[in-house]
């Protein structure tokens, strides 16, 4: 379970920290994504020009959704030590909207992808997105790793 929620959280934190980095770094994770999950679905022509109109549309709500998030998560990470128990739990309470919002869109999308996709095809949808951030987590981690001094 823990698992489940440390791999977007880092993902959440890593991918963005990447993009602003590296110029083209985000394009360059996102078409590596389309190219993953055009694999693993095995669309055909009609299947592809009906999903990706529906992915796209909801990955454009979950990207707002995310720089939201991190935008309230930069500010309470700021203000940790001084932050009162209201102003806390005015946070708590902002990031479980955000999970829900984040459900709803995820709810949404499922909706939507089973009137162009048959059930079998989402659920590897779901897998294949886990196994691409899990991929670009383990590329990120063998970069930082050589980019270390040695010693370190």
């Amino acid at each position: 379970m823990m698992k489940n929620l440390l791999l977007p959280l880092l993902l959440l934190f890593t991918l963005p920290a990447v993009a602003q980095q590296r110029p083209g770094a985000r394009e360059k994770i996102e078409t590596m994504k389309i190219a993953y999950i055009t694999t693993a679905l095995n669309l055909t022509e009609l299947e592809a020009q009906q999903f990706w109109p529906v992915y796209n549309e909801a990955e454009v709500k979950r990207r707002e959704l995310r720089k939201s998030r991190m935008t309230e998560r930069l500010d309470a990470a700021q203000n940790f030590e001084t932050m009162t128990d209201k102003e806390a739990e005015v946070f708590i309470d902002k990031e479980m909207e955000f999970k829900q919002k984040e459900l709803d869109i995820q709810k949404e999308l499922h909706v939507k992808l089973k009137k162009v996709l048959p059930a079998k095809k989402i659920a590897r949808l779901y897998k294949a997105e886990t196994d691409f951030q899990r991929k670009v987590l383990q590329e990120l981690e063998r970069k930082k790793e050589n980019e270390m001094p040695p010693g370190h």
